[in-house]
């Protein structure tokens, strides 16, 4: 049975290894530390940096497929591997366009899909003019790196945006800037391909953020119209064919105030958006991940519930006395219908430590749930009051 490398020991990495025990594969990771996520559970653990290229090669001698759960890896590293004939999925050609947000925005008009209007940003002068030109505030963003909010900025005002540029260009960031969106949701349209070309997806889903994280996804999204749904869907297998994705992809969309779509970020790699489907469809994105990379078949992705809510269990200000076997134990008394994933993590504030999927028939009812329990395991306090012990 085969073996594949994944490049990086997060949490994304520790799911993918169950997805593999369960195809009878064998998962190796390239991790830095020995308590990272994946590292605690997978037998097959390379420690190294993924910026590390002889690291890079140690980990993909053997495997049939070498694929990631971050999109951080320098391209060339890859490239030099994929002229070693290793088996790189989604290859760098593609993977660029998840890594780099200017080149993602630039293919993606020229392929004429909806973005907003956006602008490299080299001095505080081409930020000033942007912005006057669309319309204050501005969204100024990393070209690399950034997620869960960071690497963001929202300057109201041409000295509040070249007191940005001012700040990051001295760190050496790049940037680029795009008009504010005016949309009423976050949507996210997971699509998964082969190199065969086998492409599927699964329903589009809402996405809820806090504090620019994900902190909810209800899958199906609720009240989604089945001609704007087709057209997330649609225009993600496109895209993927496009870039020449393998494996899953998000494409996270806005949904604007006059009922049309804007592609916001791509991430190829299993994404948080995603998680729902562990236990919510028949076939989820780290299984499918795997059948993709190693091009299997697809599965079936057909929903297993009429609605199923993800709550990301997010850490609290202070980690609380109660340990987390008893918040679990509590939790599984008062909802058996929970499944919970943690993540082997240490408690910080915000930090995922792990995820809630409640699957069920009405999206309020679940949605109250799932949140309810995702606070009591990062607080061990009930939002409603509710006292265990009484």
């Amino acid at each position: 049975m085969p073996t594949v490398t994944m490049v990086g020991g997060g949490q994304l990495a520790r799911m993918t290894h169950q997805a593999a025990i369960a195809l009878g594969q064998r998962l190796r990771v390239l991790a830095e530390r020995a308590d990272d996520p994946a590292a605690q559970v997978s037998p097959d653990v390379v420690f190294g940096s993924h910026a590390d290229p002889v690291a890079l090669r140690r980990a993909a001698v053997g495997s049939h497929a070498l694929t990631f759960d971050h999109e951080h890896v320098p391209t060339e590293h890859l490239e030099a591997l994929v002229a070693e004939g290793v088996n790189v999925q989604p290859p760098p050609a593609a993977l660029r366009y998840a890594q780099d947000k200017l080149a993602m925005r630039t293919k993606l008009a020229e392929l004429g899909l909806p973005v907003p209007a956006f602008t490299a940003v080299a001095t505080a002068a081409d930020a000033e003019r942007f912005g006057d030109e669309h319309g204050w505030p501005v969204v100024l963003k990393a070209i690399r790196g950034g997620y869960d909010g960071r690497g963001v900025w929202m300057p109201a005002e041409a000295d509040e945006a070249r007191t940005v540029v001012g700040e990051q260009r001295a760190r050496g960031v790049p940037l680029l800037a795009e008009a504010r969106v005016a949309w009423v949701r976050e949507l996210s349209a997971m699509v998964a391909r082969s190199p065969f070309g086998q492409a599927a997806t699964w329903p589009v889903v809402e996405t809820v953020q806090r504090n620019g994280q994900c902190a909810v996804v209800l899958a199906p999204a609720p009240g989604l119209s089945e001609e704007l749904a087709a057209r997330a869907e649609t225009l993600a297998l496109h895209l993927a064919a496009e870039l020449g994705v393998v494996g899953v992809m998000a494409v996270e969309l806005f949904e604007t105030a006059d009922g049309e779509l804007l592609v916001n970020e791509l991430a190829m790699r299993p994404h948080n958006s995603g998680h729902w489907g562990m236990d919510g469809a028949r076939t989820g994105q780290f299984e499918q991940h795997l059948r993709a990379v190693l091009d299997y078949p697809l599965g079936d992705t057909t929903p297993l519930a009429p609605v199923t809510v993800m709550a990301n269990i997010l850490g609290a200000p202070a980690a609380p006395a109660m340990a987390m076997d008893e918040r679990l134990h509590h939790l599984f008394a008062r909802l058996p219908e929970a499944k919970v994933h943690l993540y082997g993590k240490g408690e910080r504030p915000d930090r995922k430590i792990g995820h809630v999927n409640i699957l069920g028939d009405d999206v309020a009812v679940v949605r109250e749930q799932a949140e309810r329990a995702a606070h009591w395991m990062s607080h061990a306090v009930w939002t409603d009051g509710w006292d265990p012990h009484e």
